[in-house]
């Protein structure tokens, strides 16, 4: 699969309004109207439309720029991008509107090139939701059971075309200008381009058609994921009178956890030792995402020293490794000492002061 900065002919630092304006180019270029029965330049055009739905969001072109397209979407399950590539030309011509300006003047820009029904309200809306994970879940990947509701169409209506655009969608417009008459085509206002309006209607039913129903969906959390990435599960959104359903958009947050600060693959932790221990050296067992283990302590550690333990991390999405587990070490300093202690750690000062001094009369 080509690389989405290829396509679009930029750079990595390319701007919002420099993809913008090499989309806007590719796509004047290749679209099918201006080049008909060229499936060459509908496959451009679509893959422009890809890379462009990409790398113009700024958290789908984090995913890309760090996984590649492996990570765009959090593809998983059914799930991932619905890019340019199997979009619809109507997907693509009402996702990216604003690139051109209005649909009259894209019509027109073509000749009126664009058939058939109207795309504004075609696909069902998205659903969106928000998971919380344990540090735990998120080590090993999950699955989850979710309930939702969604909008769907209602088994108990009637769809008839609609009576102001017999079915089309559009409705055509001719205006008088200086240059002669002039035919524009824009979305129906009645069926909002569906070319369906709702026949008969049950009292329970909503004037589009639509019910709520309330369903179980089950996904597959995979192991390493992190607050702010989401999964999408095409066609898990709400339906609409006709045309393809939205989808369900799963957005991943994480609970505090008791002991563990995440940073990137990594997690940090803070290991207690007394002074005796840093002097002398310990091992002790330390809590992990995956249970207990063990951590040699070096003789004459420092408090604050970051110990690593590899592996010990969270994995790494789509590579077969794992981050690390951090451990900075914070030597405790005892506020109440007995009456043995405290002799023995004025004996163990007498020779540290000893030391001290033979140092200090020492000649270099």
């Amino acid at each position: 699969m080509r690389d989405y900065y290829d396509i679009l002919g930029v750079n990595r630092n390319a701007s919002a309004d420099e993809l913008k304006k090499s989309y806007r180019k590719i796509a004047l270029k290749y679209h099918p109207d201006k080049n008909p029965d060229d499936k060459e330049s509908e496959k451009t055009f679509k893959e422009a439309a890809d890379a462009y739905s990409v790398l113009s969001d700024s958290k789908k072109k984090a995913q890309y720029d760090q996984f590649g397209h492996a990570g765009v979407g959090m593809g998983q399950g059914g799930g991932g991008f619905s890019g340019g590539a199997h979009m619809s030309m109507d997907d693509i011509f009402s996702q990216f509107g604003d690139i051109f300006g209005s649909d009259d003047m894209f019509s027109s820009f073509f000749g009126g090139g664009r058939t058939g029904r109207g795309s504004s309200s075609r696909r069902g809306n998205d659903i969106r939701i928000r998971i919380k994970l344990d540090y735990e879940d998120i080590a090993t990947g999950i699955d989850k059971k979710i309930k939702i509701k969604r909008s769907i169409l209602s088994p108990d209506i009637k769809l008839t075309d609609c009576p102001t655009c017999n079915g089309h969608g559009q409705v055509s417009q001719v205006s008088n200008t200086i240059l002669g008459q002039m035919r524009t085509q824009s979305l129906c206002p009645h069926c909002q381009g569906n070319g369906k309006v709702v026949g008969n209607r049950p009292s329970n039913v909503s004037p589009d058609g639509l019910i709520k129903k309330e369903e179980t969906i089950k996904i597959k959390i995979p192991a390493g994921v992190e607050e702010g990435n989401y999964m999408t599960l095409n066609g898990k959104g709400n339906e609409s009178i006709i045309g393809s359903p939205g989808d369900l958009l799963v957005m991943f947050e994480e609970n505090d956890h008791k002991y563990f600060i995440r940073n990137g693959d990594d997690v940090l932790i803070e290991a207690h030792i007394s002074f005796s221990q840093a002097a002398l050296g310990d091992t002790l067992e330390i809590p992990t995402l995956n249970g207990v283990a063990k951590l040699k302590i070096p003789s004459g550690i420092q408090s604050g020293q970051i110990l690593r333990m590899k592996g010990k991390g969270f994995p790494r999405i789509r590579r077969s490794n794992k981050g690390d587990q951090l451990v900075k070490i914070q030597v405790e300093t005892p506020k109440k000492l007995s009456s043995n202690i405290k002799k023995i750690m004025k004996e163990l000062s007498n020779v540290d002061g000893k030391v001290q001094d033979q140092f200090q009369k020492m000649k270099f």
